[in-house]
């Protein structure tokens, strides 16, 4: 993908697919140039020697690279930010640490030795310059607002260029997101979602796969579903108490194996959200084991 702002009205924007697919990524990760000439990187991807190449490689006759942008520390997104960094000579801007935004009840399940599943946290991430909810990076034929958009990560954000976001994997349009407790956190990520309906963007450009072309209509839909799965889960309990795996074996008829582990945690993290709102009740302290029944 390469957008022409002559006919876009938009700053170009280029996009490097890493390959790494797989059932969490798609065909890959994307990563973005924005820009011309003094160019921001967002979510240079994997530390993959080949994907570094390919980077650089888009960038025209005379560009340099002055901004790298993190939507969120996932391996996936962020492990190669910084080699890049160092060959670019660029400084890396993001929300914080792997493990920074999360809520207080995230938190206190981090403590009592809980870990996330899934991507991978990139735990030795740290930004040199960190961003937060409203700030703007400017280049100079481009400028982005940083919209902190918590809920498959604490730290992760969005980025916004008129009326394109890249929207890293807040919203993508050929998977939901994981949401994965205690990295992952669903009562942030519905706010979230809720906040970027209305906005009158053309475009989302997602960390995984191609661009939404709808927006409205897919955190509409997306919405909708993490409704229904809710609604899935207190019908479930109308039976009596269950763990997450119980409950992912009633509701998840006929899935692929190899998701059962992310759908139990997106289970979870609706319990832990449905906890937090006094719909249900925890057998026990919260946690992958724990049966919960409803209020």
């Amino acid at each position: 993908m390469d957008h022409d702002p002559a006919q876009t009205g938009q700053p170009r924007i280029r996009r490097i697919t890493a390959r790494n697919p797989s059932p969490l990524t798609g065909d890959g990760t994307n990563t973005y140039v924005l820009g011309s000439g003094r160019v921001a990187v967002i979510d240079p991807g994997p530390d993959d020697d080949a994907h570094l190449h390919a980077i650089l490689a888009s960038l025209s006759a005379g560009e340099v690279i002055s901004h790298i942008l993190i939507t969120h520390p996932h391996l996936d997104h962020s492990a190669l930010a910084p080699r890049l960094a160092r060959r670019a000579d660029a400084p890396i801007l993001g929300y914080g640490r792997a493990t920074d935004g999360r809520s207080a009840v995230m938190q206190s399940l981090a403590e009592a030795g809980f870990s996330g599943g899934g991507e991978g946290l990139d735990l030795p991430f740290t930004p040199d310059l960190t961003l937060r909810d409203g700030d703007w990076v400017t280049g100079d034929d481009w400028s982005t607002q940083a919209l902190h958009t918590p809920g498959h990560l604490g730290s992760h954000l969005c980025f916004a260029s008129g009326d394109v976001l890249f929207s890293g994997d807040h919203v993508m349009g050929w998977s939901t997101t994981v949401v994965s407790p205690p990295d992952g956190d669903m009562g942030a990520y519905m706010a979230s979602l809720q906040r970027m309906s209305g906005q009158g963007w053309t475009q989302l450009l997602p960390g995984h796969g191609p661009a939404v072309t709808d927006p409205e209509q897919r955190v509409t839909d997306l919405i909708r579903h993490r409704q229904g799965r809710e609604a899935e889960i207190l019908t479930a309990l109308q039976a009596g108490p269950a763990d997450s795996a119980g409950l992912t074996a009633r509701i998840y008829t006929g899935l692929d194996p190899k998701l059962f582990p992310a759908a139990r945690r997106n289970v979870l993290a609706h319990l832990i959200d449905l906890h937090d709102k006094g719909q249900v009740t925890a057998q026990g302290s919260l946690g992958p084991e724990t049966p919960f029944k409803l209020s």
